[in-house]
């Protein structure tokens, strides 16, 4: 949730930045304001009325009850008290209006993030060089189904349609890529989580995908859903809780499936693995202060753009238009690997500073150092990485002419074996 009063200061300010991904026919700032106002006159009036509520109990406490000015007073306070209890509904209904339409509102983009949509996204750079072959190539699907390690038939036979199922040394490679992941944060000193794969409605409201989301999501029951990323998990470990600044930033990460119902119709070279309903996927994350942010952020792209590397795939780096990035991201940076087969770039990374939305939404806030009043803290999350679509990109990049497929140097010591073949 954004701060109101970056709306309510310099209303002109806020409107220039949300409209880089709202359009205009949907944004009424001014109706925030004036409902704002509205609440802060309630509140002046509730605060007064409070008063003359306390001030009726502190001259009764000086008199003889049961005595004419004593029962006055009890007469007056009846009055006093119903005065409050209506002005406090009131007060309550303003609040739950403007909550309303500020938990729709998505956040700030940052000053470097360009307006509009996809088509307005920018390739920062591009590392590595397409892979080249003398022969012709095999899909990911028919590499699959001759080396017997995908198997999407069964998949759907158990599932439905875009559900997967690894088999093998295909399986044996997706764990070697996940405990390689692993490997590396806990090198780096992020602390590994294994959390929870269902969450409640609050969780699910303070990482943002509500509720705007929600038909994205599986959902168990009217109160649980299965988690879309483990960033959903890992945004609540400390809602409703203070850190000390002495404490940040906290570095953590997680490995769980993901869970989508990823609505809406698929491109015709979106198969396999390509986009699915359940993925697997490593999620680095950060709880800093808002100066340790910047500094947070690059170190995540850092991370993943590494792991990217020391697999030898070609990739891109991508800053979002701030109408492509997601609702609570005030930047985020993808980076995009190369699918040889459909000669397409595909995301396997988000990398996006969250800044203080999130912690706005689960009132997440830290004690500074200086004994300041507390302040919200900042939020970052990054995909470390996530494996369906890089599996792609792997087989497809290191497959051989006789149909083999050469496992990159770095994962050998989790798989056990450098190729898989027949």
């Amino acid at each position: 949730m954004i701060d109101i009063k970056r709306i309510v200061e310099d209303i002109e300010g806020a409107k220039k930045a949300l409209l880089k991904r709202v359009p205009e026919e949907k944004l009424n700032l001014e109706n925030i304001v004036e409902i704002y106002n509205q609440r802060k006159e309630l509140q002046t009036q509730y605060d007064k009325r409070r008063n003359e509520q306390n001030s009726y109990n502190q001259q009764m406490s000086q008199l003889e009850k049961g005595g004419e000015e004593f029962l006055k007073l009890v007469e007056n306070l009846k009055t006093k008290s119903g005065e409050v209890k209506d002005v406090e509904i009131k007060l309550k209904e303003k609040d739950e209006e403007l909550a309303s339409l500020l938990e729709e509102l998505p956040n700030f983009p940052d000053e470097d993030v360009v307006g509009g949509e996809k088509e307005n996204n920018k390739v920062m750079k591009t590392v590595g060089e397409k892979p080249t072959f003398d022969f012709e190539i095999k899909d990911h699907i028919e590499l699959g189904e001759n080396l017997d390690i995908f198997d999407f038939e069964t998949a759907s036979k158990m599932s439905g349609a875009n559900f997967s199922m690894y088999r093998g040394k295909g399986a044996q490679l997706e764990w070697a890529l996940i405990n390689y992941f692993i490997k590396e944060h806990l090198k780096d000193g992020y602390e590994m989580i294994i959390p929870p794969h269902i969450v409640n409605r609050y969780s699910a409201y303070t990482a943002g995908q509500l509720p705007k989301f929600e038909d994205d999501v599986y959902w168990v029951n009217e109160d649980q859903c299965l988690i879309p990323t483990a960033e959903t998990v890992l945004t609540n470990m400390y809602r409703d809780g203070v850190l000390e600044e002495s404490e940040l930033p906290k570095k953590m990460f997680a490995y769980t499936p993901s869970y989508r119902k990823e609505a809406g119709s698929y491109r015709a070279n979106e198969r396999g693995l390509i986009r699915v309903h359940q993925f697997n996927k490593v999620e680095m994350y950060q709880f800093t202060t808002p100066e340790q942010s910047e500094e947070a952020f690059e170190e995540l792209l850092n991370k993943a753009e590494r792991l990217i590397e020391e697999l030898g795939l070609h990739y891109n780096r991508v800053l979002l238009a701030a109408g492509d990035c997601a609702a609570g991201a005030a930047k985020t940076i993808d980076l995009e690997v190369w699918l040889p087969a459909i000669a397409q770039y595909y995301e396997v990374s988000s990398i996006s500073n969250v800044r203080d939305y999130q912690a706005r939404r689960g009132n997440m806030k830290y004690k500074p150092s200086d004994g300041t009043k507390l302040q919200y803290l900042n939020t970052l999350n990054a995909s470390g990485l996530a494996t369906s679509r890089l599996m792609v990109a792997l087989v497809e990049t290191y497959q051989q002419s006789d149909g083999s497929i050469i496992v990159p140097e770095v994962l050998r010591k989790y798989t056990g074996f450098d190729k898989i073949e027949k």
